[in-house]
């Protein structure tokens, strides 16, 4: 392999779920000429990695820097999915420039639904990106279909789900401030987990009205764990989730090595997302041999669902899972998705043109 291969994407922090795929990027996709940039997290000690101050336009230095004739796998969100009107024109004349390939990994499962409300600039800027990608790399076929069907793309169109082998199969045993921190949620009988952001579409106002109306009805003592991402917050929907709950317990920008083991003592993970392009969140959850309820979007084999916004059924999952438990099943879905996950990275070194040893 002599051409360069760049992986560009946010590292954590913030623990999103781009951000949790890129790390395991850059764990497991490894050579000489193999670079990531990123422009979230704190300063690169790997040094594969560099950091790129998108906002101050780091994007030009890098490309003049290490861009040249290079295969670039784009899992940023400011070029396509929510297209800059300064960083999009700059990437696509240094495109023209330095003959660099476009791998365009779209991981946003809210687009096609975003898509119809663009004004007329984002409009034509969002389609002066699609016309200039020279792949694409989606995480679902609804993504597939939709660029194929409805934007009529003629690029090639390759769907790779973003689960990859977990980094390590032992998971951090919990730091001194996060045991503190986790307290009051272990001092109960019950425990819920659920991660996202303090945001509607996130739903974490459905999980704890699902949780208090399971409480009240069953007069069980159960405790609901948020591990907030903090990549976006809205304060007065934050304050909504939280008011007179004092059996909710917040965590911020928890290290996903950490959610694993917090995972594993959770009798339950929800994951209550809109718009989940696929979920690692509830696999992850999975491979601890945690009951995942989860919406009617992105990966739902293994789990039981409701529809975003249903507290009724949310909450009648929650009662069947808590009050007569079974954790068989999902032991075999963990393994089926261990697979998937190996073939995914087969799958994107392939796309890249990496040979994996």
């Amino acid at each position: 392999m002599s051409r360069r291969i760049i992986l560009f994407g946010p590292l954590p922090p913030p623990h999103g779920g781009v951000a949790i795929y890129m790390n395991a990027l850059l764990a497991q996709l490894r050579g000489e000429n193999i670079r990531v940039w990123t422009y979230t997290g704190g300063k690169p000690k790997d040094a594969s990695v560099r950091f790129v101050a998108h906002r101050r336009l780091g994007t030009i230095w890098a490309l003049l820097a290490e861009g040249r004739s290079a295969r670039i796998l784009d899992a940023s969100h400011f070029h396509l999915e929510y297209p800059n009107p300064l960083l999009l024109p700059i990437w696509l004349l240094l495109k023209r420039l330095l003959h660099f390939e476009w791998y365009k990994n779209i991981l946003d499962g809210s687009l096609p639904k975003r898509y119809p409300h663009f004004g007329r600039t984002q409009r034509w800027l969002f389609h002066q990106a699609v016309n200039a990608v020279d792949e694409f790399v989606v995480v679902s076929d609804d993504l597939r279909r939709w660029l194929q069907e409805d934007l009529k793309v003629r690029q090639r169109v390759i769907v790779v789900p973003c689960l990859l082998p977990p980094t390590t199969e032992v998971p951090d045993a919990l730091s001194n401030e996060t045991a503190r921190l986790l307290e009051p949620y272990f001092a109960h009988d019950k425990r819920v987990c659920s991660i996202g952001v303090f945001f509607p579409s996130y739903g974490f106002k459905h999980v704890a009205e699902a949780v208090e109306e399971l409480r009240q009805r069953t007069g069980r003592d159960i405790g609901l764990l948020l591990l907030d991402g903090g990549f976006v917050r809205d304060e007065s929907y934050r304050d909504e989730v939280l008011k007179d709950r004092d059996w909710i317990t917040v965590l911020e920008e928890v290290a996903n090595s950490e959610i694993h083991s917090i995972l594993r003592t959770s009798d339950v993970f929800v994951r209550a997302f809109a718009d989940e392009s696929y979920g690692i969140s509830r696999i992850e959850a999975l491979w601890c041999g945690t009951p995942v309820v989860a919406t009617r979007v992105g990966e739902t084999r293994g789990m039981l669902l409701f529809d975003f916004g249903d507290v009724e059924q949310l909450s009648s999952h929650l009662q069947s899972v808590l009050l007569h438990p079974i954790r068989e099943e999902t032991n075999e879905w963990a393994a089926h998705f261990r697979k998937e996950a190996a073939d995914n990275l087969q799958a994107v070194a392939k796309v890249l043109g990496i040979e994996l040893k």
